[in-house]
């Protein structure tokens, strides 16, 4: 087992290098595997594979943690610079409908799921976890609240969950298990649908056009100005990028405690973390930035940096999909399943129902499901451009999950009884 993170951010590294090497190869069975095949899913894929076979110690690494808070962040100042907020405002209502059946599709997907286990088979909840400790359905549903939380906002929300429903320690760390594995699970699901989503959308009939007047817009502004970036540029692509991130580590490490101590009530909002603070502010900096001469930095390829930054983001959190990880506790990964399942099975009725891109489910879900570390991630799959929209749900996902997982629990209670 390699533990050592330098070793393992360059087998992150050499990864991404085979995937766009074979990627760029003129090789006729490469140019019909990658006409199958998302590059990003292989990118997110492939490094899952060394977490499954024990090959690095994702769980101690701290490489993930690098790449969430220093290149995320970098990546949305960067990713921001050539936004087009008018383009954005005409896609319309369609994603924050999707977004709110997402977050719908959690609330009662985890009761629905419960419900027909305690139907079917109540025994298999009265199992032990690997560390020894028995649990039953009061247990499971408890730690299922947690579940709801991570699931909705993010790992605030899932904390605060475990505080209010007084979550015991061992199914909390199943529970966490589950969370990273289903939802990565579902995360590849989305990449799959970004890679073939012209041609699943033109197939459904759907009206694309704002969507693709948006990609056309910035695509256009980004050919006008392309140029050769010089050093100079790309040490001020950088400076701009690692700078803000600073600049937003710095008062978020201001601001996080300040409300802990201040207002403890706004966790519920998630202004007591640290991290919900460093995705706002690079991202309203990278915003601001667009406002200003920083802009011109696009045609050096300042949204390619960020595109970078996103890849090596992927390989990271692919680190952390352990499929072996389901022998331990199987029955909660088949709760987990079947409540994914729900919420998948209701974002594809309502973008069916309301004719929307396929974008607008793929981002609305992962902006509950994954939050703002991965829904930039899924959209930009779609487009660089697109990243920001990911953002914006994202953080609403952050206001909104207390209350919904709080309510998810008040049902979930009521299941169990």
């Amino acid at each position: 087992m390699i533990t050592n993170d330098a070793v393992v951010t360059g087998m992150l590294a050499a990864i991404l290098g085979a995937v766009f090497y074979t990627y760029q190869s003129s090789s006729v069975f490469w140019k019909k595997f990658y006409g199958v095949v998302p590059v990003i899913l292989l990118c997110y894929f492939l490094p899952s594979l060394l977490s499954t076979f024990n090959i690095i110690d994702s769980e101690h690494s701290k490489v993930y943690y690098f790449a969430s808070r220093f290149l995320l962040p970098a990546a949305l100042v960067l990713l921001c610079l050539n936004i087009n907020l008018r383009g954005i405002i005409n896609l319309g209502p369609k994603a924050l409908i999707l977004f709110l059946t997402g977050t719908f599709g959690i609330v009662i997907g985890g009761p629905i799921a419960l419900m027909l286990l305690v139907w079917i088979s109540p025994e298999s909840l009265n199992v032990t976890t690997p560390e020894g400790q028995p649990l039953n359905v009061g247990d499971v549903w408890r730690g299922m609240t947690t579940l709801a939380g991570s699931w909705i906002g993010g790992a605030a929300n899932q904390t605060a969950m475990r505080e209010i429903y007084e979550v015991d320690k061992s199914i909390f760390s199943a529970m966490v298990a589950v969370d990273v594995l289903v939802a990565n699970v579902w995360m590849a699901v989305l990449l799959v649908l970004a890679g073939r989503s012209k041609e699943l959308d033109k197939k459904r009939g759907v009206n694309t056009d704002a969507l693709n007047d948006l990609k056309e817009r910035v695509s256009a502004i980004e050919k006008k100005s392309a140029r050769i970036a010089n050093v100079p540029e790309l040490v001020l692509i950088t400076a701009i990028a690692f700078g803000v991130t600073g600049g937003a580590h710095f008062f978020a490490d201001i601001l996080g405690p300040w409300f802990t101590e201040n207002m403890p009530a706004s966790a519920r909002f998630s202004l007591t973390s640290k991290f919900f603070w460093l995705i706002i502010l690079a991202t309203t900096a990278g915003v601001a930035l667009s406002f200003t001469k920083v802009r011109e930095l696009e045609g050096a390829g300042a949204s390619k940096v960020g595109t970078v930054f996103i890849y090596l983001l992927v390989a990271a959190i692919g680190t952390h999909m352990n499929i072996a990880a389901v022998k331990d506790s199987p029955i909660f990964f088949v709760l987990g399943g079947i409540w994914m399942l729900v919420h998948a099975s209701l974002m594809l009725l309502m973008c069916k129902i309301i004719k929307a891109p396929l974008f607008y489910m793929a981002v609305g879900s992962q902006a509950n499901v994954g939050g703002a570390a991965s829904a930039p991630v899924v959209a930009a799959a779609f487009h660089p451009s697109l990243a920001p929209v990911g953002v914006l749900l994202a953080v609403l996902g952050y206001a909104l999950g207390t209350y919904a997982a709080w309510m998810c629990g008040q049902i979930l209670r009521i299941v169990a009884a």
